[in-house]
């Protein structure tokens, strides 16, 4: 019998790569044997709405086209469904997909892990009730990540290096309590980062070593540091070698708890809200084709 796929489409993933890409990845799925449902959103709202139309249509699986954001929306209504989810990177960032394995740059190849079949159950987090797929982030790197949500130049991730430049000039360090597991933590520091995966902010490793099905939160705190310092500690994240600095403190847990007066946190690169913020684990709540 013919697996069922529904295709759901970000057309504006990556500025039109999600449209581009689609009729690729819809003939690829097709060639496999799979019948195919394309379902293409036109705003937000659309992803969850269409993602809850196909848990009830009876398809065996969703595939989406988009990046981290489209991701975070679907997962809403596809957590503790027990749907196998596929995701076909075309966004900015792609961090779930990193997380996952998939690969970033070929759609096909994407696209050929749906037709494999082969699945994993992952983590998520959960915070002020949405399920988060990536990181929430609260300080630098949010001021950082807001910064580069409102930027329309440079395209992919360079914009963040950009962000991270300008975000600099300014920036001074944050008294935080953070409690992880019922016990406080009471220190200045650059940022805090909660994450089920090792990486936000299109591959930064904020959380090296953190494994997606381990049941646990990793928590990354970055001390205070000059502000050369620091800009000389976010090449070290792209490849996790940033863990051995002496201001890097990281932690796990299964509840933490972040508070610092006026900052706003952001989860899988999208507005969270303002902080305190309590994050919980949802161990296995997510089926991937992986």
């Amino acid at each position: 019998m013919s697996r069922r796929i529904a295709l759901v489409v970000n057309p504006t993933s990556g500025r039109g790569l999600g449209a581009r890409i689609a009729p690729l990845v819809r003939d690829r799925l097709a060639a496999a044997g799979l019948t195919v449902d394309v379902h293409a959103t036109t705003c937000a709202e659309d992803v969850g709405r269409i993602a809850g139309e196909v848990v009830a249509s009876g398809a065996d699986a969703v595939a989406l086209i988009g990046g981290d954001g489209t991701v975070h929306l679907g997962a809403q209504v596809l957590a503790n469904s027990g749907m196998p989810f596929g995701v076909i990177p075309a966004g900015t960032g792609n961090d779930f997909a990193r997380g996952i394995g998939v690969p970033l740059k070929d759609p096909l190849a994407a696209a050929d892990l749906v037709v494999a079949g082969k699945t994993r159950t992952i983590d998520l987090a959960t915070a002020k009730d949405v399920f988060i797929t990536t990181v929430v982030a609260g300080g630098f790197d949010s001021l950082v990540n807001k910064r580069a949500n409102a930027m329309s130049w440079p395209k992919g991730s360079s914009r963040y290096t950009v962000a991270t430049l300008a975000e600099l000039r300014t920036f001074t360090p944050l008294e935080y309590v953070v409690t992880v597991d019922g016990d406080p933590i009471e220190t200045s520091a650059m940022l805090v980062a909660v994450g089920t995966g090792p990486t936000y902010g299109g591959g930064l490793q904020i959380c090296a070593g953190a494994t997606i099905d381990d049941g646990l939160l990793d928590v990354t705190i970055i001390q205070p540091v000059s502000r050369l310092t620091l800009l000389q500690l976010f090449p070290k994240l792209s490849k996790g070698t940033h863990l051995g600095h002496p201001a890097v403190r990281t932690l796990q847990g299964r509840s933490v708890r972040i508070e610092s007066p006026g900052i706003t946190a952001y989860a899988d690169d999208e507005p969270l809200g303002q902080l305190p913020v309590d994050i919980g684990i949802a161990p296995g709540a997510l089926t991937v084709f992986a």
